[in-house]
């Protein structure tokens, strides 16, 4: 489903013009990716999900590609991506079934406790009624699948702890040629997507204490407006909002470094971007980032015990020349996640 600009979505599209594949998908958003950019000659299924309440529009979709999805035995081969997409393996009864597994879905599986603290009773109660369907359904699903493809092999283990499944760690892919390296000006970056799992607001917190240090965040979501609040009266943080991928790369070549904190993150394609421009990435000591940032060579890690003061002793750490001089670092570990390796990693299954 193609609702925001994340790296999923960008996964899909440089796949499906890659390999020349048509493409089935429940929603197209103009918050989105333009879909325009694929080749003419392809064929779009648009599968026109029009229910946009939360948990609910996910059965609706499930259901959607369980019901609507009979062309799938038309192809040879058929990859699934998301959480809903696999149900509809069953109307591809003959040919190879590749399923590219972002994660298990955090809400049933790892993070089924942070997301029931989340919502009030009501909220809760949906939730588990989605999950109670959704679960065998996607586990069935998930066993009929020829090849699992994981993002990282921090979600590898994921797939192995919860479905009982082996994969193969292909990580997403970054067009590292698009990105660029200016001087530093006086700033640092957050790219990551306002929710709390992304801890932004850790980030605020830093720099409160970090007055002469700017920070621009550079992006949205549901927590944008809390956020705003929290950073309201401090004039070195600065919010763009949504921003076209052009001013995105040109705020992420004059940054010092990114700032990249989630919460056991999957992988994390906004570091690799980051060091794509040849800048350094700040970042969680564990999940995803650890396979593609090297503590002290190309960014620092975080202590997870102490975030807001270990993420001012990083800051203060990496200033402007020391960034520079990590610049070819960055840029020689980004290409080990480009897109060419990513179409190798694929096509050899296909």
């Amino acid at each position: 489903m193609f609702d925001i600009k994340g790296g999923g979505e960008r996964l899909v599209i440089t796949l499906t013009n890659a390999i020349q594949a048509d493409l089935c998908y429940g929603k197209h958003s103009n918050n989105s990716f333009p879909l325009d950019i694929l080749h003419p000659d392809l064929i779009q299924y648009n599968l026109n999900l029009n229910n946009n309440l939360p948990g609910i529009r996910s059965i609706f979709l499930a259901r959607l590609f369980q019901n609507k999805t009979q062309f799938l035995k038309n192809y040879q081969n058929a990859i699934y991506s998301g959480v809903t997409a696999p149900l509809a393996v069953k109307n591809h009864p003959n040919g190879k079934n590749l399923f590219y597994c972002h994660t298990p879905p955090r809400f049933i599986y790892d993070k089924f406790d942070y997301y029931q603290k989340q919502f009030p009773l009501s909220h809760r109660i949906a939730l588990n009624l989605l999950i109670k369907w959704l679960k065998p359904r996607y586990e069935q699903a998930v066993n009929q699948m020829d090849v699992i493809f994981a993002n990282s092999k921090f979600v590898q283990q994921r797939i192995q702890k919860y479905l009982n499944k082996d994969s193969i760690v292909v990580h997403p892919p970054c067009d590292t040629e698009k990105f660029y390296f200016s001087t530093p000006q006086d700033y640092y970056l957050s790219t990551g997507r306002l929710d709390s799992l992304k801890r932004i607001d850790k980030i605020i917190e830093a720099f409160k204490q970090m007055p002469k240090k700017k920070l621009v965040i550079c992006s949205s979501g549901a927590e944008e407006n809390k956020l705003r609040q929290l950073a309201k009266g401090y004039s070195n943080i600065r919010f763009t909002g949504p921003i076209s991928d052009n001013k995105l790369k040109r705020i992420i070549a004059n940054s010092i470094a990114t700032i990249y904190i989630p919460e056991d993150e999957d992988f994390g394609i906004s570091p690799v971007e980051s060091m794509a421009a040849g800048k350094p990435v700040i970042c969680s000591g564990i999940g995803g980032p650890t396979e593609t940032i090297v503590n002290g060579e190309n960014g620092l890690y975080i202590d997870e015990e102490n975030i807001v003061e270990s993420l001012i002793d990083c800051v203060n750490k990496l200033d402007i020349n020391t960034a520079i001089k990590m610049q070819k670092a960055c840029e020689g570990r980004a290409e080990l996640f480009n897109e060419k390796k990513f179409i190798e990693g694929i096509s050899q299954y296909l």
